[in-house]
Order: C-alpha cells, then structure tokens, then sequence
C-alpha cells in the first residue's frame, strides 16, 4: 500500500535505532521492576521511601518499553519525560537526603549503580522521540526520465 503523493508521516519509534532502544528500556524495565518487587515485597521497613521509588522505575520503564516499541508517541513522552525530573529529582536528592535513601534505588545517586544509564537513557529517548516525530513529505513515485527525441 503507497501513501498518497503529498502526504506527511513521523517515523515510527521503534524502527531502526529505535529497536536499540526498545531494547535498553526494555532490559532496564526487567532489572529495575525484579528489584523494586524484591525489594518491596521482602525488605521494605528498611527503606520504604527509596524500595517503592525503586519499585516506580521499573514500571516507568515498562510503560516506556511498551510505548516506544508500540509507537505510542504520547505515552512515550509522559513516561520517558517522567523518567527524566524522576532520575534528576531522586538523584539530587539521593545525594543531599540520604536519611530518606539509606539504600540504592535505580535512580539514586543519578543512576550511578546502572552505570548512570538512567540519567543518559531519557535524554535519548526524548531526543529519539523528538527525531522521529518529525514529519517527512512523501513526494510519491519518482517522475519517469524526460523523453529523448
């Protein structure tokens, strides 16, 4: 099916790159909703505050996956625009506050025990989203070559 000459269309997020992306989120969405459970279910009247916000990440994270991988273009900018004052707000706070944080959560310290791939990873999928929701004309089948004669 061919679009119509003329007509605008957003690449879709999870395409290309994308899929690179999905994938990040996807393995970030495991890790930080495995530990938030573990850590909510087993221990939480140690550290309620930064267990449940461990707990919040990872299903921020699957929100994200789901919503990239599905082009949920909306979706996708609350969660990963989330993600973003998240990780910013609780690793300041990680790092001036630690008598709320006496344990790691995913976001603590800006991400420092993921490698600080939860600081990094918002700022690519904004970025990403904002690439691929721009829109590109589809200018129809090429024109055939001028007749020689």
């Amino acid at each position: 099916m061919s679009a119509t000459p003329g007509a605008t269309s957003a690449r879709p997020t999870g395409s290309g790159a994308g899929r690179l992306l999905v994938a990040v989120y996807g393995v970030l969405a495991l890790a930080a909703t495995a530990r938030g459970l573990y850590q909510v279910g087993t221990k939480l009247d140690e550290a309620p505050v930064a267990y449940v916000l461990s707990l919040v990440a990872g299903i921020v994270y699957v929100v994200a996956t789901f919503a990239l991988a599905g082009d949920r273009r909306t979706l996708a900018w609350a969660a990963v625009g989330f993600e973003l004052v998240g990780v910013l707000v609780v690793g300041a706070l990680s790092m001036v506050d630690v008598g709320d944080f006496p344990d790691e959560t995913v976001w603590s310290q800006l991400g420092a025990g993921y490698g600080y791939v939860p600081l990094v990873l918002p700022f690519v999928g904004l970025w990403w989203l904002r690439r691929t929701g721009r829109r590109t004309v589809d200018a129809g089948p090429p024109a055939p070559p001028p007749a020689v004669g």
